[in-house]
C-alpha cells in the first residue's frame, strides 16, 4: 500500500470515530431523562386483588350533614371507608374531621380548591396536598399519606409532589357518578355489578348517595366482600 493510500485510509478511519462520537453525544442529549430520576411512581386504582376486600371512598368539598349520615350509616352496618376531603372543605369542619378519625375511618387527601391538578406545575401540585394534609393534622391530629387528585386529573408533576409529600395517588376502579347522576338504580349499579376483589368504589355526599348506601353494603356483603379502608385494601399490594 502507498504511503498516500495509508494516509487516506487513516483520514477515513479518524473520520468515522469523530462521526461516531458526534451521533453519540447528539442521540443521549435528545433521550429523555427517566422521570423521577428512576423512582417507580404510578397511580394506584385499585387494592390487592387476591384478597375480597373492596373498599367506598367518598370525595368531599360540601354537604357536611350528609357526611355526617353517611357516618352514621357506616358505622351501624359496622363498615369502614375512607374520606378523602377538600382543604377548604376540611378548614371549616374540625368536629366531623375528629368524628371521622374516632369512630374507626380514614381520612385522605383530596387537595384544597378542587384544581385542575393536571394543568399544575410541581410547586403548585405540591402547595395543594401539603396545605390540605396540615391542616387536617392541625384539625384532627391525623397525618395523611393518601391522595386522590379531583376529578380523577393528574400528571408526573402531580405524581412526584406527591411521592415527594410521602403520598400515594389513589384513583377508582367503580365510578357511581353520583357528582352527576342521580338516579339511584344507576348508582347501585355502577357501584356493585361486576366487583372484584380489590376495587375502589368512589362517591360523593349527595343525598340520593346517601339512600343507595345500605343497598350497596348490602350487595357488597351478599357476594362476599368485606368493606376495608382503601390503605387496608391495598395491603402489601396494588396490582
Amino acid at each position: 500500500m502507498t504511503r498516500q493510500k495509508k494516509i487516506t485510509v487513516v483520514t477515513n478511519v479518524i473520520l468515522v470515530i469523530i462521526f461516531s462520537l458526534v451521533f453519540s453525544v447528539s442521540f443521549f442529549a435528545e433521550t429523555p431523562v427517566p422521570i423521577y430520576g428512576g423512582k417507580d411512581i404510578s397511580a394506584i386504582y385499585n387494592g390487592n386483588r387476591n384478597e375480597n376486600n373492596v373498599s367506598l371512598m367518598f370525595n368531599v368539598y360540601e354537604n357536611t350533614e350528609v357526611v355526617n349520615s353517611i357516618i352514621d350509616i357506616l358505622d351501624f352496618y359496622e363498615v369502614k371507608a375512607t374520606f378523602f376531603v377538600g382543604g377548604c372543605w376540611a378548614d371549616d369542619n374540625g368536629e366531623t374531621l375528629t368524628r371521622i378519625v374516632s369512630e374507626g375511618h380514614e381520612l385522605a387527601n383530596h387537595g384544597y380548591f378542587h384544581k385542575d391538578h393536571k394543568t399544575l406545575d410541581y410547586e403548585a401540585n405540591k402547595e395543594e396536598i401539603h396545605l390540605t394534609g396540615a391542616i387536617v393534622e392541625a384539625l384532627a391530629g391525623t397525618a395523611m399519606n393518601l391522595f386522590a387528585p379531583p376529578s380523577g386529573s393528574f400528571s408526573s408533576a402531580t405524581l412526584e409532589a406527591a411521592f415527594d409529600l410521602g403520598y400515594k395517588v389513589i384513583m377508582w376502579s367503580k365510578d357511581t357518578i353520583d357528582w352527576r347522576d342521580s338516579d339511584k338504580n344507576k348508582i347501585i349499579s355502577r357501584a356493585t355489578s361486576n366487583l372484584s376483589n380489590g376495587d375502589f368504589i368512589l362517591m360523593h355526599p349527595k343525598e340520593h348517595t346517601l339512600e343507595c348506601l345500605p343497598e350497596i353494603i348490602s350487595r357488597c356483603r351478599a357476594e362476599g366482600f368485606n368493606l376495608v379502608t382503601v390503605s387496608e385494601n391495598i395491603g402489601d399490594s396494588a396490582a
